[in-house]
C-alpha cells in the first residue's frame, strides 16, 4: 500500500516544482514591470541593476588607473558643468474658408397631364433651398531663451558607459527665489577638458527654472482670472 502511495507522489514531484517556478518568474516580473513603471517613461532603462564586479586576482574594477586618457567626469559624484544654451521658437497660422450652397426643386403631381391643384393653386409642388459658410483664422507664435551655467553630479554611471547627471541652483534675492533644475543623460566623450557640455547634449533632459516671491506674484494672475481665461469657462 505505501508503495502505491508513494510512486504517483514521486510522479508528480516534477511538475509541482515546475509550476512553483513559473509562478516565482511571474511575481518577479511583475514586480519589475511595476517597478520599471513609476519611473519616467525616458529614463526607464536606467534603473536596470547592473551586474555585480566580480574582481579578478589582479584588476580591481574600482581602481583602475589610465595613463593615457582625458580625465574628464566619469564617476559617481563626479561634477560636470552645463552650459545653458536653451532657445525655442515656434509660429503657426491656420485659415479656414468653407462654403456650401444647396438649391433643390420638386415637381407637383400631374394627373392625365394636369397637375393636381387646390383651390387654383398647385399642391405638393416645393422648392429647398439651402446655403452655409464658415471662416476661421488662427495665429499662434512663441518662443523661448535660457542662458547660463549650472553644475551638475553624477549620480549613477549607465551600463554603456553613459552618465545620469542631476543638479539644482537656488539664488535667494532681495525680493524672492529662483531655483533652477536638470536632469539627464550625457556621454562622456562630449564632456570637454573642463567637465562641461552644452545642454542641447544632454538627452532626455528635463529643465525647469522656477522662482517665488513679491516678483513672481506680481507677475502671476488672480486665481479668478485664471478661471475666466481657462476652457472652463462657458464664454
Amino acid at each position: 500500500m505505501r508503495e502505491l502511495i508513494k510512486t504517483p507522489c514521486l510522479r508528480l514531484a516534477p511538475l509541482c516544482a515546475a509550476l512553483a517556478g513559473l509562478v516565482l518568474l511571474c511575481a518577479s516580473g511583475c514586480r519589475t514591470s511595476d517597478r520599471l513603471a513609476k519611473t519616467d517613461d525616458a529614463l526607464a532603462w536606467t534603473e536596470l541593476k547592473m551586474p555585480p564586479p566580480t574582481p579578478g586576482a589582479i584588476y580591481q574594477p574600482d581602481s583602475e588607473m589610465e595613463l593615457a586618457a582625458n580625465p574628464v567626469a566619469r564617476h559617481v559624484g563626479d561634477l560636470v558643468t552645463i552650459v545653458l544654451e536653451e532657445s525655442t521658437a515656434a509660429q503657426k497660422s491656420a485659415t479656414t474658408d468653407t462654403s456650401k450652397s444647396t438649391s433643390d426643386t420638386l415637381p407637383g403631381m400631374t394627373i392625365l397631364g394636369k397637375a393636381l391643384t387646390a383651390h387654383g393653386a398647385q399642391i405638393l409642388d416645393n422648392n429647398i433651398d439651402d446655403a452655409t459658410k464658415f471662416t476661421g483664422e488662427g495665429d499662434s507664435a512663441q518662443s523661448n531663451s535660457l542662458t547660463g551655467y549650472l553644475a551638475v553630479t553624477v549620480m549613477r554611471v549607465l551600463p554603456n558607459g553613459y552618465l545620469l547627471v542631476a543638479g539644482q541652483k537656488q539664488l535667494a534675492l532681495n525680493q524672492g527665489q529662483e531655483l533652477i533644475r536638470l536632469t539627464g543623460v550625457i556621454r562622456p566623450i562630449d564632456l570637454a577638458s573642463d567637465d562641461s557640455v552644452p545642454s542641447y547634449r544632454v538627452a532626455d533632459a528635463k529643465i525647469s527654472y522656477v522662482g517665488k516671491g513679491a516678483i513672481a506674484d506680481a507677475n502671476a494672475q488672480g486665481w479668478l482670472s485664471r478661471f475666466f481665461n481657462s476652457p472652463w469657462t462657458p464664454f
